[in-house]
Order: C-alpha cells, then sequence, then structure tokens
C-alpha cells in the first residue's frame, strides 16, 4: 500500500535525471525541425510534451514545474536570437515565454491530478479487495485461533510487516493464545513490551518495540493488534487498518455471542437433565422413608426410656426425619425452577408467620430465638407456607452454625420509603467466609470443612430460599455483622400486590 516510483525520496536523482533526459530529446527534436523547417509551434508543442511526459513518470507538481522552467529557458538558449544565449532580441518571444510556462505548469498539474486519482482509485481498489478477502475468510472462521491468524496474516499483508493479533481471555491479555502469521516466519515479541499496555486505554499506545491497537468489541474490550514501531503508516494505511480491525471485532463479537448460545443451551439442558433426575430420586425415596418413620415412631412410643433400644430407634427416627427434609427440599427447588409450584398470595400477619417457623425449629432444636417485630398487626402480600419454609431454612442454618446459648433473632420491620417488608434473621457464630459470600446461594454449595460447621448439609437450603424470595419480587442477601462475630440473612417482600400475583 506504500506509494514507490520515481518521486520518492530514495528516486530523486533517477527522477531529476529523467527529467534531463526528456528535455534534452525535446531540444533534439526541436533541432531537426528547425532544420527541416518547421515552424517555432511545433518546437514550442515539442517542449510541453516533455513537460507532460515528465509529469507522467513522476510523482508530485514539483517536478513538472521544475520541467516547465526549463523547456522555457532550453527553448530561449537553443530557438531564439541570439542562439546560445539567455537574451532576447524579439520582445513578443517574453509573451510566447509565458504562455509557453503557463501552459506546460496547467498541463502538468492535470496530468499529475489525473495520475494521482488513478493511483488513489488504485488504492481504494486495493483496500476493498483486502477487506473483502479478511471479511469472507472471517465468515468461515469458526474459532478464535482461526479469526487471530487470518486477521494477522490480511493485516501483515496489507501493511508489508509483522502483525500481531491478540485477543482478551477472561479480561486478561492472553499471549498463549496469539497468532502470527507472515511467509511462514514467526516474530518473538519480548514479555516486557507486554506490560505497557493497558486494556482500559481506548487510544493507541505505544510499546517498546511495537504499536497497539485495541480490538472494542459491542460491551467489551476483545484484544488487540501490535504492529512494529518502525513501521511508519500512512492515512490511506491508517484508515484499512481500522476497518480490518473493525471487520475482525465482528468475527469476534459474532464468535462469542454464538458460543455463549451453545454455553447457554448446555447449561439449560444440563439443568434439565438434573432437574428430573433430582425429581425421580425423590419420589423415589418419599415413600420408604415416610414408612421409616412411621414404624421408628411407634417403635419409639413402643418402648420406654430406660430401654436400650430406645436410643436406637430415635436415632432412626431423627435421621430419616432429615433425610425427608432433604428429599423434600429438592422436589419444591424443582417445582419452583420449573414453574410447577404456584404462588397464593394472600395478605398474611406477619406475626403468625413468623412465630410458626419459630415454634417449629423450637421444638426440633430446643433453641431459645428471639422475635423483634412491630407492635402493630403487618399484613404482608406472600404465600404464607413458602415464607414460613424461608424462615425455617434460615433458623436452622443459623442453629446449625451456632453454639448452644448464642444469640439467635428474627427482626421484621416496613420499610415506607421503599414500600417493602425486610425479614432479618440474625446469629452470634462464627459468621460467614469473605470467599464463601458470593457463592453460598448457589445450588449444593458448601461451605468448606470448619468446627463451626460440623452439622451436615447439601446445599439446598438457602437456594430454596433464594427461589422463593425472587418469585415473590423480592431479593435476599447474606452479610456478616459488623458489631461483633455473626452473620446476618435478609430478604426483602414488596408491598404491592403486582397483577401476576393476583391472577395467581
Amino acid at each position: 500500500m506504500k506509494k514507490t516510483g520515481l518521486g520518492s525520496p530514495k528516486n530523486i536523482p533517477l527522477t531529476i535525471l529523467v527529467m534531463i533526459c526528456l528535455i534534452i530529446a525535446a531540444t533534439g527534436i526541436g533541432s531537426l525541425f528547425r532544420f527541416i523547417g518547421f515552424h517555432e509551434t511545433n518546437i514550442v508543442i515539442v517542449h510541453i510534451l516533455s513537460v507532460l511526459l515528465t509529469a507522467r513518470f513522476t510523482q508530485g507538481y514539483v517536478y513538472g514545474i521544475l520541467a516547465s522552467v526549463a523547456a522555457t529557458l532550453t527553448f530561449n538558449f537553443f530557438f531564439t536570437e541570439p542562439f546560445f544565449t539567455l537574451s532576447v532580441n524579439d520582445p513578443s518571444y517574453f509573451v510566447t515565454f509565458a504562455v509557453m510556462t503557463a501552459t506546460a505548469i496547467v498541463t502538468s498539474a492535470l496530468t499529475s491530478k489525473v495520475k494521482q486519482s488513478a493511483l488513489d482509485a488504485l488504492e481504494k481498489e486495493a483496500e476493498t479487495s483486502a477487506l473483502y478477502h479478511l471479511t469472507n475468510q472471517l465468515t468461515e472462521a469458526d474459532d478464535m485461533e482461526n479469526i487471530i491468524s487470518i486477521a494477522s496474516g490480511a493485516i501483515g499483508n496489507v501493511l508489508r510487516c509483522q502483525a500481531k493479533v491478540l485477543w482478551f481471555d477472561d479480561n486478561k491479555m492472553t499471549e498463549r493464545h496469539s497468532g502470527q502469521q507472515r511467509d511462514g516466519k514467526t516474530l518473538i515479541w519480548s514479555k516486557s513490551a507486554i506490560e505497557p499496555f493497558e486494556k482500559t486505554n481506548l487510544s493507541v499506545s505505544t510499546g517498546g518495540w511495537f504499536f497497539e491497537w485495541p480490538i472494542q468489541g459491542r460491551e467489551a474490550d476483545l484484544g488487540a493488534v501490535r504492529i512494529p514501531s518502525e513501521v511508519n503508516l500512512s492515512e490511506s494505511q491508517t484508515r484499512i487498518l481500522r476497518s480490518m480491525i473493525e471487520s475482525t471485532a465482528l468475527a469476534m463479537d459474532r464468535l462469542r455471542s454464538a458460543q455463549e448460545r451453545i454455553r447457554s443451551a448446555e447449561e439449560a439442558e444440563k439443568e434439565r437433565y438434573r432437574g428430573n433426575l433430582l425429581r425421580a430420586i425423590s419420589h423415589d425415596l418419599r415413600t420408604p422413608l415416610s414408612g421409616i418413620m412411621g414404624t421408628a415412631e411407634m417403635l419409639k412410643d413402643m418402648t420406654g426410656p430406660d430401654d436400650p433400644r430406645h436410643a436406637l430407634v430415635e436415632d432412626i427416627f431423627r435421621e430419616s426425619d432429615w433425610l425427608h427434609s432433604l428429599v423434600e427440599n429438592i422436589l419444591s427447588l424443582t417445582r419452583l425452577r420449573d414453574g410447577a409450584m404456584p404462588l397464593t398470595k394472600q395478605m398474611e400477619p406477619v406475626e403468625e408467620v413468623v412465630g410458626g417457623a419459630v415454634n417449629h425449629v423450637k421444638r426440633q432444636s430446643g433453641r431459645e430465638i428471639a422475635v423483634e417485630a412491630p407492635d402493630e398487626v403487618l399484613f404482608v402480600p406472600m404465600d404464607a407456607g413458602l415464607i414460613e419454609q424461608v424462615l425455617v431454612n434460615l433458623l436452622e442454618n443459623a442453629v446449625k452454625h451456632t453454639l448452644p446459648g448464642d444469640e439467635i433473632k428474627v427482626s421484621v420491620w416496613y420499610e415506607g420509603t421503599r414500600q417493602q417488608t425486610i425479614f432479618s434473621v440474625t446469629d452470634r457464630g462464627s459468621g460467614i467466609w469473605k470467599d464463601d459470600l458470593p457463592h453460598i446461594f448457589q445450588m449444593f454449595y458448601t461451605t468448606p470443612s470448619r468446627q463451626a460447621d460440623a452439622s451436615r448439609g447439601v446445599g439446598l437450603g438457602l437456594t430454596i430460599c433464594e427461589a422463593i424470595v425472587k418469585a415473590h419480587g423480592g431479593t435476599i442477601a447474606a452479610h456478616n455483622r459488623t458489631d461483633g462475630p455473626g452473620a446476618v440473612f435478609e430478604f426483602t417482600l414488596p408491598m404491592e400486590v403486582h397483577s401476576d400475583a393476583k391472577t395467581q
């Protein structure tokens, strides 16, 4: 894409030599015309022709103007009296010289302009062709390695240099995924030259050995194009480079979108299979567990506390009750996610829902739980059974992670500015690890084993809580207490009954 030929700095001596040769040739032809007896007008035309040829085979207007002046002086020196001097006997020749010079300059300028227009057209044609081939190749690329290999090769061929394309993988520049293609050769880039690149810098940044041009996608930066620093880009090269970078960014965005759709479809398929499996297992376990619990309860009533078999029966009943609760949680979660458990929202008194959950946990654990609620009766639109299950899960989680005697409290209050009711379950346990906070509501996520976490769990309770609260249009969050050890779980319920809830 670089302009080369006569007129470039490396070929100035050759260009001047061509101009001199053309003037000499015009002078020789003019001498022949005078010997034959042709009129001076023909000799003038021959000199103007030499100026046109100079403009044709050189670049720029300067050489045409120099040739115009040189042709006029040569005509004056060889073909006007007194010959072989620059003096003029007939003043009318001054008009001839002026017209000759002006004609030569105008024709030279027009010739140079037409030639430049032709060169520009060729450049644009080459740019269009390069972009067309790049776009066609990128359309057929099916992975990121192919895209950067095609892009680096096309950019390198257009700029006639070693070009390198890199992309961001997980928001980092990935050197191991870089592509390089140029006549089968590989350029080694120093590690120190990578460090100056700033991902957030949207302008062209300069490294130790190269220029970096960012590849920007619709939502984020995708990578960068590296051009050796010794390459001086012209305006046309900069323009085509930007166009090629835009085409590369579109291809990267397209591939990422396709990969994201595939991943989403795979995740949806996995979730469907997992839900079906969980439902099947839960249904198969439900009936025998109910029988085991009933038999254990009957045997417990048939034995007294002094009977050595009584403790064994109690263990059987407790373990089967835990398994039964687990099965019910799994079924509830799968129904919520599949939309098979419709909400029945009604205006319910908060005190009754909180009291039912607290009494249930008290019976199971024997722990004291403090309750803090408004003095006046507070009615909230909710599915009372599901919200009570949320509170039970949060309280059981608090019991599991606190020592006997540690404080566990349920608080409820109304926030008028946001038109919502806030439920809070706090404890004085060991709190939540910082690394666990972003993941505690994920399915089957359990905290790494610690002394305070000795109680078992499969990571479904908080997931069910989140699903129920979101189904009500609320939010749920967890954080550590700021006034000492312990954790806080808060969820909100909107006070307005939405149209979808009314239809249900």
